[in-house]
């Protein structure tokens, strides 16, 4: 079985979002949803639908990213540095 950095992805309700990708992600978003699909025996999720998940996975595990919110300062509008916001965990807990 291949190891794809996503699981299944899960039926949330969805939020509009306007992006403009160049054809070649397109393709590969095509391409990685028709695997994810075969992986988890379900049909085809939208290939749009794999961009929040990818970009949480990204961020979830960019250790300079964590590094950099743990040492931000405080912010003066609420009193809280970037590091003390609640983290929303990635919607997969694979890769």
């Amino acid at each position: 079985m291949t190891k794809l950095k996503l699981s299944e992805i899960l039926d949330e309700k969805p939020v509009k979002v306007t992006v403009e990708l160049p054809a070649k992600l397109h393709r590969d978003l095509v391409t990685y949803s028709e695997i994810l699909s075969r992986e988890n025996s379900q049909s085809p999720t939208e290939p749009s639908r794999l961009i929040v998940p990818m970009l949480e996975r990204f961020i979830a595990t960019d250790r300079g990213f964590a590094k950099a919110r743990r040492a931000a300062p405080p912010d003066p509008a609420d009193g809280q540095s970037l590091g003390s916001l609640p983290r929303r965990e990635p919607s997969s807990g694979q890769g």
